[in-house]
């Protein structure tokens, strides 16, 4: 830790649930902020000219920043130990770029071009923050069992992700512009902002090193500048089961279909029209929320042995929503959504048990960029064949999930028991 982190608390202390459940309401306030930005951003680029070409370019290169450039965030975040001021940076970076986005539409032949870098910045915000703030969620939770702790967060988390898209589209609605919702986002962006600089005052269980922090930063090698960096951004001193466990993650999340995919199938099937979509989505995230929360308890109970159930949820999925009745394609969004709470609200603990404490941030970037390498290979199979072969498709998920089940299971035998 750094000087400035270690500063004694001046404020009365907040108990571990209450940090825990403040840092959630920071990543809701948050979330309002950049998935509102996220359900627009397409609409909005149009609307300033941009082609369908360029959408693609611009939200394409946004993601691939928000999950790549992890690798160095994530190392960097262990070395210097600074992880509250690069969670800080990252919110800043969030809460300040989208609000902005409501003065591209005035500034003429520079407007599109002002509104592709605010979005990349965003999404670089993101990965500035992401790894430090799950290995600081990662210590807040210790005493609240992180299971528990992870599920917490990801339903508040899930809370602003639903909410800000809504809050957008009803701004729209009621003015008929795009502009105004992204200055509107400027209150929760403040909010997050305001509710962080209390967190940091009132939690100094963050702010404190576990016993092994040190202990396990790398000591020098020896070894080329160069081949420092790289040998930290891919987690080359991590212990095997963490490898073995992000690539299990990656064959789930590539069979893990997104659900514009599934929407697209069944709009064009005629089992669901375009309109009740978003009323379809919104049944997927209450689902996801309410499986992070029911699964938290026992995940501090069983450890990794819960998520052996989500390749299993996984492949059930398309033998549903490919389907011609409406039932079964509601089911299947159904355990859709509990597949994606299950792993969202556990992995980033599981992750936290794997891997030594000083090189958390580390491992959490190493395993956000793998499982984004498999969400990029599974939205390519999903794209190539949901159209002409969605019976292909759903063997091939298949398939993907019996390996992935494989090797979480290889990985479980290898932890401690509970």
């Amino acid at each position: 830790m750094t000087p400035s982190d270690q500063a004694a608390p001046a404020h009365p202390v907040w108990t571990p649930w209450r940090t825990v459940f403040a840092f959630g309401l920071v990543s809701l306030a948050a979330d309002m902020v950049y998935e509102g930005m996220r359900a627009m951003a397409g609409p909005f680029l149009g609307s300033l000219g941009a082609s369908a070409l360029t959408v693609g370019l611009v939200t394409g290169a946004g993601e691939a920043v928000a999950l790549m450039f992890r690798l160095v965030t994530g190392p960097w975040a262990d070395r210097s130990q600074r992880h509250w001021r690069l969670t800080v940076v990252g919110y800043a970076m969030t809460a300040v770029c989208v609000p902005l986005l409501a003065v591209t539409p005035f500034l003429g032949s520079a407007g599109l071009a002002v509104a592709a870098t605010l979005i990349v910045l965003e999404r670089t915000g993101k990965a500035v923050r992401s790894p430090a703030k799950s290995a600081l969620l990662a210590r807040m939770a210790t005493s609240t069992g992180r299971g528990k702790g992870f599920a917490v967060h990801k339903a508040l988390d899930q809370v602003g992700a639903f909410t800000g898209p809504l809050l957008l589209a009803g701004i729209a609605g009621l003015t008929g512009l795009l502009w105004p919702g992204f200055a509107v986002l400027a209150i929760p962006g403040a909010l997050a902002m305001l509710l962080l600089a209390q967190l940091r005052r009132r939690a100094p269980i963050a702010t404190r090193a576990e016993p092994d922090d040190e202990a396990t930063v790398p000591a020098p090698t020896g070894r080329s500048a160069w081949a420092e960096v790289r040998a930290a951004a891919l987690g080359a001193d991590l212990p095997g089961t963490f490898h073995l466990f992000s690539l299990s993650a990656a064959l789930t999340t590539a069979g893990l279909m997104t659900f514009g995919v599934m929407s697209y199938r069944f709009v064009e099937a005629g089992l669901v029209a375009a309109a009740v979509v978003p009323l379809v989505y919104a049944l997927a995230m209450a689902v996801e929320a309410l499986a992070a929360l029911a699964t938290g308890g026992m995940f501090d109970r069983w450890g990794g042995r819960v998520l052996l159930v989500v390749p299993v949820l996984v492949a059930a999925v398309p033998l549903c929503v490919f389907t011609d009745q409406l039932t079964l394609v509601l089911v299947g969004v159904v355990v859709w959504g509990a597949a994606t709470g299950v792993q969202d609200s556990t992995v980033k603990a599981y992750v936290a048990d794997l891997v030594p404490a000083g090189r958390r941030a580390t491992a959490y970037g190493v395993f956000a960029a793998v499982q984004g390498l498999g969400a990029l290979a599974g939205g390519a199979l999903a794209g190539a064949l949901v159209d002409h072969h969605a019976r292909l498709l759903a063997m091939v998920i298949g398939v993907l999930q019996a390996a992935a089940a494989v090797l979480l299971w290889r990985t479980t035998r290898r932890e401690p028991r509970r």
